[in-house]
This record gives structure tokens, C-alpha cells and sequence, in this order.
């Protein structure tokens, strides 16, 4: 049984670029795995973007904190054990989230892992 994962997002705007990360965590066919994008107050076209994805992500605006800021909101709202962080201008690599749980699975003395 695969650990949950919760990705989040955290955006300020990046519209331009929001869609592919999405799309890359949303391709990945992990399950159980929740994906939250946290809009750090963006004046761009960040929310009219995201309307179709809305079925598929969880979507929060706050007022423009930062990104620490954005994530610490993004950890609060997450359901799952394990939290990846995405900046919304990075894409993942296909089977990412399945090969870091799987390394963390074998190594349970780990508290986190990461890529380039």
C-alpha cells in the first residue's frame, strides 16, 4: 500500500507556467496522492487558469505573505503523511513521487529526501 502524498504548490504569478507543473504531479498516477495550490496573492491570470482543474486540485488564495508563508498554508491543509514541495515552474520527472516513496518506505530512518 503506497503512503499518501500531499504536493503542494505554492504560487505567486506564474500562470505562464502553473499549468505544466500541474499537469506533471496530475500524470504521475500516484495514489493516494492530493495535490494543493496555494496562490500567494497573484494579480495575474492564476484563478481563471485553474478553473478547469478545480475537480482535481485543492485551490486556496490568501493575501501575497511569501512563499514560506504559502507553504506553511499548503502544510496546513495537507490530509497526507508524506508533503512534497513544487514550485509552480518546475515539472516533475515521470514515476517521481512513487520512486521517493518507495526510498522512504526502505529507509524509515530518513525524515525526508530530495532531487535536483
Amino acid at each position: 500500500m503506497n503512503p499518501g502524498i500531499s504536493v503542494i504548490i505554492p504560487t505567486y504569478n506564474s500562470a505562464r507556467y502553473l499549468l505544466g507543473a500541474i499537469d506533471s504531479v496530475l500524470s504521475q498516477g500516484y495514489t493516494p496522492c492530493e495535490l494543493i495550490v496555494v496562490d500567494d496573492g497573484s494579480t495575474d491570470e492564476t484563478e481563471t487558469i485553474l478553473r478547469p482543474y478545480r475537480d482535481k486540485i485543492s485551490y486556496v488564495k490568501q493575501e501575497n505573505s511569501g512563499s514560506a508563508a504559502a507553504r506553511n498554508r499548503g502544510m496546513q491543509l495537507a490530509a497526507h503523511e508524506l508533503v512534497l514541495f513544487l514550485d509552480a515552474d518546475d515539472l516533475m520527472l515521470p514515476n517521481k513521487l512513487q520512486q521517493q516513496a518507495a526510498y522512504l518506505q526502505l529507509h524509515p530512518e530518513l525524515g525526508y529526501v530530495s532531487s535536483g
